[in-house]
């Protein structure tokens, strides 16, 4: 993927003339990934969720609330408050947790369960949380079409959820095993598919953004950063390896592909450069993460023999 995503966005920009007309795909192609990702989750691991209530809703805290307000700072020292930038930043916060943070989990032995079920809690209350989150910051400076974008959320990934729980229940967790060989590899190209598009999209903008290159990749790098660790650390109290491993990956990795598809479709195309710039960083900090997480681990066992 280190080598794939560099490459379909610069396929996008490269042929986005060609690209244009499909681009309205977009949205259809991403709720076939979020259909994917709920086959894999039943009520039982809902259930789970349900019954770590307090770890889950500290998570969206700090995904939510937390983050947004640091991201808003962030990028109002560095662009005005109403640059198109800070919009940007913001979305990258308040979009709902990533699905590829529950492979991440598995790796550094966080727990799956808890991670895939508030995966798909927290994209069932995107339609509420990101609207919210818009107008609570940006109602002054920025003007967005909140009803049609709880319309597409509900479309591109609160529909496709639920049918994924119905299915997985339905089968009794069987047709996760029977359709992966199939899904999998559909759902990456489908992936993939949103991030050329979406590449397409924003190329004809990129002329304006030149000449803030320099401050717009810097401040995407430090706010992905900071949204690590402000999962890490802000779930220190809780003195659980397993519970720092996975609030730490759900919020410092987004549904960045839902982040560029609002961001394209209600904002200025300059907010969706910065969530652009997030799938390039996001993936390579998960790997420095999980260093950081295994070089903790092996100390943490030292000092325990």
């Amino acid at each position: 993927m280190f080598l794939i995503i560099p490459g379909c966005l610069v396929l996008g920009f490269f042929f986005s003339a060609q690209l244009q007309r499909l681009v309205p795909a977009v949205p259809y192609c991403f709720a076939f990934v979020t259909l994917t990702m709920a086959i894999g989750c039943g009520l039982q691991q809902l259930r789970t969720v349900i019954q770590r209530p307090a770890v889950m809703l500290w998570t969206f805290v700090l995904a939510h609330v937390i983050s947004p307000l640091l991201a808003y700072w962030l990028g109002g020292l560095l662009f005005s408050f109403d640059s198109p930038y800070v919009v940007g930043l913001v979305l990258f916060t308040i979009i709902p947790l990533g699905v590829s943070t529950v492979l991440w989990v598995g790796m550094s032995e966080g727990s799956v369960p808890l991670m895939l079920a508030m995966v798909v809690i927290d994209s069932a209350l995107s339609p509420i949380v990101v609207p919210a989150g818009i107008k609570l910051l940006f109602h002054t400076s920025v003007s967005a079409n909140t009803t049609a974008m709880v319309g597409d959320l509900l479309l591109i990934i609160v529909a496709p959820t639920i049918v994924g729980v119905l299915l997985h229940e339905w089968s009794k967790g069987r047709i996760q095993k029977a359709v992966q060989p199939y899904a999998a590899p559909v759902s990456k190209l489908c992936f993939t598919a949103v991030v050329m598009l979406n590449a397409a999209a924003i190329a004809p903008s990129t002329e304006a953004l030149r000449g803030d290159l320099f401050r717009v990749v810097p401040s995407a790098l430090v706010l992905v950063g900071i949204c690590y660790a402000v999962g890490y650390f802000g779930t220190s109290h809780y003195r659980s390896r397993e519970v720092q491993v996975t609030v730490s990956y759900a919020t410092g990795m987004r549904n960045i592909s839902l982040g560029v598809v609002l961001a394209m479709s209600y904002f200025s195309p300059l907010a969706a450069v910065p969530v652009v710039l997030s799938i390039l960083i996001q993936q390579p900090l998960a790997t420095l993460h999980h260093y950081f997480l295994q070089k903790l681990n092996k100390k943490a066992a030292g000092a325990g023999s």
